[in-house]
This record gives C-alpha cells, structure tokens and sequence, in this order.
C-alpha cells in the first residue's frame, strides 16, 4: 500500500510541498532585499473550502461502460504573489528583511511539526502491519 493513498498522509505531503515552494519564495525575497524595484512576494496558503472541495473528488467512480473517462484532479495550484500593502523603500523595493526573518521562521517551525508527524504517522502504521517503527 501506498502511504501518499492515505488522506492523511496526502495532506502531509500537500503541507510540505506548500512549505516547500514558501521556503523558495521567501528565499527570493531576501535574496533580492536590495535589489530596486523588486516587490515582495509569498505564497498564498490554500483554503480550507480548496482542500475540502477537493476531496471530495477523489474518489474512484464505478466505470460501467468502456467509453467512460477516469477524470484527473491535481491538488490546489502554489504560485508565488506580490505581497498587498507592503510599503516600498525610495529604490522601490518592498522588502522588509525583518518580517522576511519572521515568516522563514515560522515556514521552519511548521516544516519540522508537518515532518514529524509525518514520520509518527509512518511508523504508526509500520506498527500497524507488524513491522517495527524506527
């Protein structure tokens, strides 16, 4: 079996890619502090009504006839947006290394919590099929 069939397990994975695509965008910005002109971006994290919505069509439909289509359905789409309101230096630059500090922090900080309870939750289910966690 296949952890990432699990919708635990997916939405695990899903949190970590988010994290993931932040950490880059955050790194951006840094990276481009005093770079004239550049805006600010992050990643806008998805909705509770996105996840549940598309949940709801993960599951299989019964193909009846050999003229029916499986359909696909990919996870919310991650993409980098300028951040709104955030006030610009003389050059134009919107980039406020403190706060940038503050949410690389905190992309840290929930990385590590979704990767630990990714990991309890491997060896849960290692226990549960008899095998040792470790």
């Amino acid at each position: 079996m296949d952890p990432s069939e699990i919708p635990l397990m997916r939405a695990l994975q899903g949190r970590m890619a988010w994290l993931g695509q932040r950490e880059q965008v955050l790194a951006q910005n840094v990276a481009n502090a005093d770079t004239p002109g550049y805006l600010a971006k992050d990643v806008k994290p998805p909705s509770f009504r996105e996840l549940v919505a598309g949940s709801a069509s993960r599951l299989p439909l019964a193909a009846t006839q050999p003229m029916h289509l499986a359909g696909t359905r990919s996870g919310p789409e991650l993409r980098a947006e300028p951040v709104k309101r955030a006030p610009r230096t003389l050059s134009g630059n919107s980039v406020d290394i403190e706060k940038e500090m503050m949410k690389i922090s905190e992309t840290a900080s929930d990385h590590h919590l979704v990767t630990s309870l990714y990991k309890q939750n491997l060896n849960l289910l290692r226990t549960a099929i008899g095998r040792s966690g470790g």
